[in-house]
């Protein structure tokens, strides 16, 4: 065999044997202080990453999330959007059990979103939820002290009774986020969409099917299917995953926490569970 032959097989191995996808995978309530969920600080740098690959030809997000909190939902949407336009890469969502809320505005970045059948889709609404400790502590004997400057520098806390004039002022920011969300949804799926406003944006959640006829997905199928159907059977799939926490032994001399902080972690994980639960997962 010649020298220049040997080259040449080098060259070949070394060479993409196929369109590079890169995979985005968010998993979870959406919000900075939920425990495993989903933010622009954690997936900030996988983002970049992936829109940073050699040969991409395109990035698929993989959404398997009940939504969250409204700011981290726009701030991933953005910083994707940003760098697909940046780098004219398409984008395509693919839903697995739920993308429902916030996890919809996140699939709303992607050019094109996939479901399953069984997956639900939508609740394009907002919802406020929260607990009231008021009887608790006056059966304890507790009084709650309260002092502001402002007199609406407090809304709805938990440890009082609840005020009209607080569930008023609530129901007005709830309106606000609702506008900007069904704003988007029009924005991105445009004449897509074949429901009317009262069913599309009154925060139900539709199978895939369902999902489909309105227009809010573009079609039924999973990640490597509708990309091989896409790009073709050389597709290459990968993952590009956010950076893992380390722990080194400071936990050894960490201050053991208070009972606030326990309480926090307690209703916050209970929080997370009780959005799953609203999708009965």
């Amino acid at each position: 065999m010649k020298p220049g032959d040997v080259l040449s097989r080098k060259l070949a191995w070394m060479r993409p044997s196929g369109p590079l996808v890169a995979v985005l995978r968010f998993d979870g309530v959406i919000g900075a202080r939920a425990r495993r969920g989903v933010s622009l600080r954690r997936f900030a740098a996988a983002i970049e990453r992936a829109f940073g690959l050699r040969h991409l030809a395109a990035v698929a997000l993989v959404i398997n999330s009940p939504g969250g909190a409204p700011a981290q939902t726009q701030l991933l949407y953005r910083r994707i959007r940003q760098l697909a336009d940046e780098r004219a890469v398409p984008v395509f969502a693919f839903a697995e059990d739920v993308v429902a809320s916030g996890g919809y505005w996140l699939a709303l970045a992607a050019d094109e979103i996939y479901a399953e059948e069984t997956t639900l889709v939508g609740s394009i609404g907002v919802v406020s939820a929260g607990f009231g400790f008021a009887q608790l502590l006056g059966r304890f004997g507790i009084e709650r002290r309260l002092h502001t400057a402002g007199a609406d520098k407090s809304l709805l806390d938990p440890f009082l009774p609840e005020e009209p004039r607080d569930v008023a002022r609530l129901a007005g920011l709830q309106r606000d986020l609702h506008d900007s969300f069904k704003a988007m949804v029009r924005a991105r799926r445009g004449t897509k969409l074949k429901g009317e406003d009262a069913t599309l944006m009154s925060g139900e959640v539709f199978a895939g099917r369902q999902a489909l006829a309105l227009g809010l997905i573009d079609g039924i199928g999973d990640v490597r299917g509708i990309l091989r159907e896409r790009f073709g059977a050389t597709l290459r799939l990968r993952p590009v995953e956010p950076a893992r926490r380390r722990f080194g032994l400071s936990f050894l001399w960490r201050r053991r926490p208070d009972i606030g902080d326990l309480a926090a972690d307690l209703a916050a994980r209970l929080e997370e569970r009780l959005i799953w639960a609203r999708f009965g997962l």
